[in-house]
């Protein structure tokens, strides 16, 4: 298995998911044409990640824009990293958003509290 490494375009985030120090993060605005397609392989990804998950893992997740139809794809992904760390899996999610940015922060939120994985959120002041 290699890392997963995706560059940022105009419609899609940066993703950089390192294996060796299980740092996983998604950067930028996610408003592509067919999310299904961008997001069924990182989820694909994960799900052979979590075949043999390091002891810890970390997600880093920093959008600055997210339209309805990725939001329904991490969503997807969250149910995901839940179902493992119900198993055992040791997990963080670090959620970004600008300090004006309250539709960012509050999704974090949401995901928090539907998921009841642990969140640590960093304010990103501008």
């Amino acid at each position: 298995m290699e890392d997963l490494i995706i560059t940022k375009t105009t419609k899609t985030p940066a993703v950089n998911f390192n294996l060796k120090n299980a740092v996983f993060r998604i950067e930028g605005r996610s408003i592509p044409e067919n999310p299904d397609d961008f997001y069924t392989v990182i989820t694909d990804w994960l799900l052979s990640y979590f075949a043999s998950p390091k002891e810890h893992t970390e997600f880093h997740f920093q959008f600055e824009y997210i339209n309805s139809g990725s939001s329904k794809f991490i969503m997807n992904m969250f149910q995901l990293i839940k179902k493992y760390f119900s198993e055992g899996a040791k997990c963080t999610v670090h959620w970004y958003y600008e300090e004006d940015d309250e539709n960012i922060h509050e999704l974090g939120q949401h995901y928090q509290s539907t998921f009841k994985l642990p969140f640590r959120f960093v304010e990103i002041l501008i």
